[in-house]
This record gives C-alpha cells, structure tokens and sequence, in this order.
C-alpha cells in the first residue's frame, strides 16, 4: 500500500512564557493560569467569526524543536519505555502538538489563552472549538496513565527531545 504524502500551511504562531523546552509544563491541565497569545495570519481572520462563543480551544501545532522521531520513548511520567503512539511524547514521525486551552478574549485577528503548555514561537496549524459532547467520553480507558497522573501538577518537560 502507498501513503500519501501531505502538505500544511500553518495559520499563525502561539506566543507564550516558555521560552526553552526545558522546565514547560507538559500538558495544559498543568499549565493553569499561564497566559498566551495565539496570533493569526491575518489572511485566515474570518475564519475566526463566532469563536467567542466558546470557553475552551484546541490548538493543533508544529512540534517545531523536535528534530528527529523515535518510535518508542520514555515519556515525562513514567521511567518505562513505550511506543510513541501511546504517549503523548514530542518525538513523533509527524510532530504535531495538541493542547486544550481557556479562549479569554479575541482581538481582532488575535486570541488571550490560558493554561497554554506551549513554547514561544510554535507554529500553529489549526483551532477547533471544544465541544463537551464531542470531545469527552465517561468510558474512557488511559492505559499505563493509570497511577501517573498524581504528579502532572510537578512534572516539566526537559530538552531530550528539542535540538
């Protein structure tokens, strides 16, 4: 079987704190209360019609540091090793990144965001809207997340996978 082959465009850039992949939280849910700023193209401004409807955003996002991919990992939470699909690790064979973060206000071709675990500079290559009936489910299994998850508010991220 072929696999295709795809091109992105990115749409603007997530400006946030963190400026070195080291000492960044590692997921939003451990970010809370840290303000960014989502800045977009201003060719892709309409696409932002109505979005102030909403309280909480996914940002889909160039891992842009990443610069190589493995397909097993040691990921932040845990000291055993994992294939890449079953983590949320960097190091993936299409680094994209994906956060849920708190929309504060739009301005203009602009976006205020908070809980953001981003670093400065992130390309960014689409935002969706959050939608409790689409995006959460009661019966949901986290595999070997089960047990790690007390020490997320600690845990950082460090440069093995950047550079």
């Amino acid at each position: 079987m072929e696999y295709a082959s795809v091109r992105l465009e990115t749409i603007g850039v997530i400006r946030s704190p963190h400026v070195d992949p080291a000492g960044m939280p590692i997921q939003p849910s451990a970010a809370v209360g840290v303000q960014g700023r989502i800045e977009l193209d201003p060719r892709f401004e309409a696409g932002l019609r109505d979005i102030d409807g909403f309280s909480h955003l996914w940002l889909l996002y160039w891992l842009h540091q990443v610069k190589s991919s493995q397909l097993t990992v040691v990921p932040f939470l845990d000291r055993q090793e994992h294939g890449i699909f079953a983590t949320r690790a960097p190091p993936r064979p299409n680094p994209i990144g994906l956060s849920l973060v708190r929309l504060m206000r739009r301005e203009g071709n602009c976006l205020l965001v908070e809980n953001l675990d981003v670093l400065d500079g992130t390309p960014l290559l689409d935002i969706k809207p959050y939608v409790p009936a689409f995006d959460s489910t009661s019966d949901a299994r986290i595999g070997w997340f089960a047990g790690k998850l007390e020490d997320l508010g600690q845990a950082r991220a460090d440069a093995r996978f950047a550079r």
